[in-house]
Order: structure tokens, then C-alpha cells, then sequence
């Protein structure tokens, strides 16, 4: 899908980090774009910006983990703009995961599957008949992560699980939009950590998904994750995970995965050790 001017797109979770700068991208290139946020107050901030700038965007306050919500926001969206040609099902969140799987209470998995994988499915199923329906070039792009989606990291068991089931969705759901005009892409942001609020991602959790037991440790923040690694870390922003979201499209890319070493390394070394049938080691930070 090469010509976006003109075009109309979705994106959920879209009124800050990785949302906030594809939005900001694909309205440089002329597309009237749809701002879908659980966050009320940072989705207005976010608007008023943008068309401050001259960006054609509407913003929708939208519950990714409820399927009416989402059904609510395609038909807004439609009568907004008209048919939908791009699709970034985009919204996540990371439980604070400070002990073992077996021990990590279920509201915490419960929230995080509503949002992380829920919420791909409720954008699907409202969305792509529709995009099918007009029968125009269209793509569909669903973020995953590099931790579950391509490898996974030993102490987040939550996360990893609903990004890794991500990627199997959108692989898929690649296979089963061939032979018609809509492409589907997988997103993995990178290839570092990336520079957004997802660590306090608490402050719109629903009040029935509620933590049943106290944090066992303090909350991670980018901050704190500097100085664990002793100032090491490295960081990605999201404008550069907009910018591989927007070449992937126009590409028609299904692996919108920047190209990097140590991402490479950790892959192959997965792959090989399934094809040689020896037990996972934990991946190199």
C-alpha cells in the first residue's frame, strides 16, 4: 500500500508513546487519522496538538478490552472519515510481573490478555469486513514484541505470553487475507526498549481487574531499568518504530522488525535449539 494521502486510519492507543508518533507520521503523510484511547484527558491533549499542527485526526475514547467499545469506534470511525485503509491495533499494557508465574495473582494475567490480545481480536473482527468490504488497497498492522513475539524473556510470563500469541494471530491472519487487496503486518518496536509510558500503565487499569495481592517490588520505570543496566541501556524512541511502521506498510513487509544484531543472534539461537531439540536457555540482555 504505497498511497496513503487521502486515506483513512486507526489507531489504538493512540494518544501517546508508539500510537502518539504513528499517528503523528501517518498524518505527515496526509492520512485522516482516528485517535483511539482508554485515556480520556490524554486523548483530547493529544488531538488539540496534533490539529494545532494541521493534522486531519478525530479522537475516539475507546475500551480496546470490550468488544462493544470497539464495535462503536468502526462505525464512528466510518461515519467520520469513510472507509477505513489502515488498521493499528496498537494498545497494550504490562502488568508489574515481581514473581513467579505460579504466584502472579489472575487479575494480573486477566488485564493484560483483555488488552494485549483481546483487544487485536475485538479490533479485527469490528474492523476487516468492512476492509474487506470496500474493496480497496488496505493493511492492518497488530504490535507485538520482540520479548514473546521472538524470544522470551524468563521474567516476564505474562507479557511475553500475549505478544507471542500476537504474532501467531497476524501470522494467520497473513495467510488467510490471500488473494484479496488487504495486507496484514506484525510490528515488533525496537530494536532497543522503547521510550514510552507502558511501565505506568496501571493508571488506567479497570477497577475489576484490580491487583489481588501488594507488589512484592517496587514498580519498574525506565529510570530504574537504566540503572540496572549501569547506565547501559539503550533506547529507542518511538518515532523510529513510526518511521519501520510506515516503510513496512508501503513494503507490504508482514516482519516490520528493524534489522539488528543482537535481535538477530537471539532468534537464531531459539531457532537453533528447537531444531536440535535441546532444552531453552535464557536469552543474552
Amino acid at each position: 500500500m504505497r498511497e496513503l494521502a487521502g486515506k483513512h486510519a486507526v489507531v489504538t492507543g493512540g494518544a501517546s508513546g508508539i500510537g502518539r508518533a504513528i499517528v503523528t507520521r501517518l498524518a505527515r503523510e496526509g492520512m485522516r487519522v482516528v485517535i483511539a484511547d482508554v485515556e480520556a484527558p490524554g486523548l483530547e491533549a493529544a488531538v488539540a496538538e496534533l490539529r494545532a499542527a494541521g493534522a486531519a485526526v478525530t479522537g475516539i475514547v475507546a475500551d480496546v478490552a470490550r468488544y462493544e467499545s470497539v464495535q462503536a469506534l468502526a462505525r464512528r470511525a466510518v461515519d467520520t472519515y469513510g472507509p477505513v485503509h489502515v488498521l493499528c491495533n496498537n494498545a497494550g499494557v504490562g502488568a508489574q510481573e515481581d514473581v513467579p508465574l505460579w504466584e502472579l495473582p489472575l487479575s494480573d494475567w486477566r488485564w493484560t490478555l483483555d488488552v494485549n490480545l483481546w483487544g487485536v481480536i475485538h479490533g479485527l473482527k469490528a474492523f476487516v469486513p468492512g476492509m474487506l468490504a470496500h474493496g480497496q488497497d488496505g493493511h492492518v498492522v497488530n504490535t507485538s514484541s520482540g520479548n514473546g513475539g521472538l524470544i522470551v524473556l524468563p521474567f516476564t510470563p505474562i507479557y511475553s505470553t500475549s505478544k507471542s500469541a500476537v504474532s501467531a494471530l497476524t501470522e494467520v491472519l497473513h495467510h488467510q487475507l490471500a488473494g484479496t487487496k488487504l495486507r496484514a503486518s506484525v510490528l515488533y518496536p525496537g530494536p532497543n526498549v522503547v521510550a514510552t509510558n507502558i511501565f505506568s500503565a496501571a493508571r488506567n487499569r479497570p477497577t475489576e481487574h484490580a491487583r489481588e495481592t501488594p507488589q512484592a517490588m517496587p514498580p519498574i520505570t525506565l529510570e530504574s531499568l537504566r540503572e540496572m543496566f549501569g547506565g547501559r541501556l539503550e533506547i529507542t524512541q518511538p518515532e523510529a518504530v513510526a518511521e519501520d511502521l510506515l516503510e513496512g506498510i508501503r513494503s507490504d513487509a508482514f516482519y516490520i522488525l528493524p534489522r539488528n544484531e543482537r535481535t538477530d543472534a537471539g532468534v537464531r539461537a531459539r531457532l537453533e535449539s528447537v531444531l536440535a531439540r535441546r532444552n531453552p536457555e535464557a536469552p543474552a540482555l
